[in-house]
C-alpha cells in the first residue's frame, strides 16, 4: 500500500516538475519513468494514459486551493465584505510556495485551450460561479459586465503576482518583497477591491 502510493507520487512529481519545465506535448512518458526511476507499468497502472496524469497533476494543485477557497468563504457567513470574498479567492493561491506552482502555472496558462478545457471545465467552472454570485450580492449596483471584467482583471493581478514574484524585488530594488504573505496579500485585496468598487464603466469615452 505505502510502495504504490509514494510509486504514485513520485510519478506525479516527477510529471509536474517535467511539465513544467518542458511544457505537455514535449514531454513524454518515457521522460517521465526517468525522471521518476519507475517503469512505463508503473504510469499505465496509476494514470491509464498520458492524458490522465496530466488531469492528476493538475487536479493535485487545484483541489486544495479550491477547498479553502470554499471554506474561507463559508466561514466569512452568509453576507460576506467585498473584502473577505477577495480574501477567500486569493489566499489560498498567493499562500501557496512560489517555486512548487509557478512553472505548472505558467505552463497552463501559456495554453489557452489546456486551460480551458483541462482546468476551467473541470475544476473552476463552479467555483467562479459562486464567487461571482457572492460578488454580485456584496456589489448589487455594479453591472455584470462590469463585474465580470473586474474578476477577470483581479485575476491577472493574482497571476502576474505569483509568476513575477521572484522577479519584482529585483526590478524594484528590494522595495517590493514577497517574502511577508499576509503584508502582500492585503496590498493585493486593497488594490483590486479598490477596483471593483470604482464606478460603472461608461459605454463610451
Amino acid at each position: 500500500m505505502f510502495e504504490r502510493a509514494d510509486t504514485k507520487s513520485k510519478i506525479l512529481d516527477a510529471a509536474e516538475k517535467l511539465f513544467g519545465l518542458n511544457g505537455f506535448e514535449a514531454t513524454s512518458l518515457r521522460d517521465i519513468t526517468t525522471q521518476a526511476d519507475v517503469n512505463l507499468a508503473a504510469v499505465n497502472y496509476h494514470f491509464q494514459s498520458k492524458d490522465s496524469l496530466i488531469d492528476a497533476v493538475i487536479a493535485r494543485r487545484i483541489a486544495p486551493v479550491t477547498r479553502m477557497r470554499h471554506e474561507m468563504l463559508d466561514a466569512a457567513g452568509a453576507h460576506p465584505t467585498l473584502e473577505q470574498i477577495l480574501t477567500a479567492f486569493l489566499a489560498p493561491v498567493m499562500n501557496k510556495d512560489l517555486n512548487v506552482v509557478v512553472p505548472l502555472m505558467g505552463r497552463i496558462l501559456s495554453s489557452p485551450d489546456l486551460f480551458v478545457d483541462r482546468v476551467f471545465n473541470k475544476h473552476l467552472a463552479e467555483t467562479s460561479q459562486r464567487f461571482t454570485d457572492a460578488l454580485s450580492c456584496a456589489l448589487p449596483d455594479l453591472p455584470r459586465p462590469d463585474l465580470l471584467w473586474r474578476l477577470h482583471f483581479s485575476i491577472g493581478v493574482m497571476t502576474h503576482t505569483m509568476l513575477w514574484g521572484e522577479i519584482v524585488p529585483k526590478i524594484t530594488g528590494g522595495v517590493c518583497d514577497i517574502s511577508d504573505r499576509p503584508a502582500l496579500l492585503h496590498r493585493v485585496v486593497t488594490f483590486i477591491a479598490a477596483g471593483f468598487r470604482a464606478p460603472a464603466s461608461k459605454k463610451d469615452y
